[in-house]
């Protein structure tokens, strides 16, 4: 399991996680990527967490550095076991 910082909260957390399975303390959760709050929240220290609920939104998702966690739907387990490296430059 791939690991990020959550923001700079000193913790590290799985890249893809399913929501409600994952402590969120202060992060900000958006449901789809934007660039100007991803930025605004990097500066501050903030955790970012964006929703997915496919393997192209968690690759769009943790394209960008500043996020912590993909959050996917619990009935989209499935989504833990991405081969994200396969995904992005294939087999």
């Amino acid at each position: 399991m791939r690991e990020r910082w959550f923001g700079a909260t000193g913790r590290r957390v799985p890249e893809i996680a399913v929501e409600g399975e994952i402590d969120l303390d202060d992060a900000l959760v958006l449901d789809e990527v934007v660039v100007q709050e991803l930025q605004t929240a990097h500066e501050v220290g903030r955790p970012i967490v964006v929703r997915a609920a496919s393997p192209e939104e968690v690759k769009a998702a943790l394209a960008h550095p500043e996020v912590a966690v993909a959050l996917v739907p619990p009935d989209r387990r499935d989504l833990l076991e991405l081969d994200l490296r396969e995904l992005t430059y294939g087999p």
